[in-house]
């Protein structure tokens, strides 16, 4: 078994939830994030790319610290980006499909698609049944 730890965009989170489904697992753990890449910082449109048609018209009566930091020189802006951070323990011979399905759905081209990281897992167990591996997994 493996874990299958993926930091995705927001606005991909139905998208990527209905593939793992479309595979036979639906079942994942769900956490909203904030962090940077190695731009540390520098990428401040990313914000706001992921905001509302409808945040853009505020924006103008008081910008955020992004497009402040677009609109102006500044040394270094430390902005944290929110992602979702999705959880997935998998069978080892189907980590490869889902993690062309994750890349598939999120990879757009453009600095802040997401990383994916992948843990081996030595046991897992269903509270409720008290089964264990693969059958607490399924």
């Amino acid at each position: 078994m493996k874990e299958i730890t993926a930091i995705i965009r927001r606005d991909k989170l139905p998208e990527t939830k209905k593939a793992l489904e479309d595979l036979g697992y639906p079942s994942l753990t769900i956490q909203s994030v904030d962090g940077r890449g190695k731009q540390k910082g520098a990428m401040c449109a990313e914000m706001d790319f992921e905001m509302p048609d409808s945040f853009c018209t505020a924006v103008k009566l008081k910008p955020t610290p992004s497009t402040y930091a677009l609109e102006h020189t500044l040394p270094k802006v430390a902005l944290y980006v929110p992602k979702r951070l999705l959880t997935i323990v998998v069978p080892d011979d189907v980590v490869a499909t889902v993690i062309k399905s994750i890349i598939k759905v999120n990879q757009s081209g453009r600095a802040g698609d997401g990383k994916i990281f992948v843990s081996p897992v030595q046991s897992a167990v269903r509270v409720r049944t008290g089964e264990m591996n693969g059958e607490a997994i399924a």
